[in-house]
């Protein structure tokens, strides 16, 4: 678990955008917090697993997938905001985040 500096939530924000521009081919200046992964940008849930493997390395982080599930099924995570917030609490509570309400 680490504490989360804003240079690590601009980092995080930055991967997560550039990753989803690629990955949907979409002009990365079209993106906001608001876009909708799925419906706007035709992304899919398996993207995020794909991004969460590149964070796990990225800040040396030991997450059990059951734990994130548990979290999103309480928070889903459908917009580009939602997933960067997700992420944040993915680096900063580890395992933990199950239990975030």
């Amino acid at each position: 678990m680490a504490e989360v500096t804003d240079e690590m939530k601009q980092e995080i924000r930055e991967i997560l955008y550039d990753f989803y521009a690629e990955e949907c081919e979409v002009d990365q200046a079209t993106l906001t917090d608001d876009t909708n992964v799925i419906e706007d940008i035709e992304g899919d849930s398996l993207m995020f697993l794909e991004l969460l493997e590149t964070f796990k390395k990225k800040y040396d982080l030991e997450v059990e997938l059951k734990s994130i599930g548990k979290y999103v099924l309480k928070h889903p995570a459908d917009t580009l905001g939602k997933l960067i917030t997700l992420t944040e609490l993915i680096v900063e509570k580890g395992d933990a985040i199950g239990d975030v309400e």
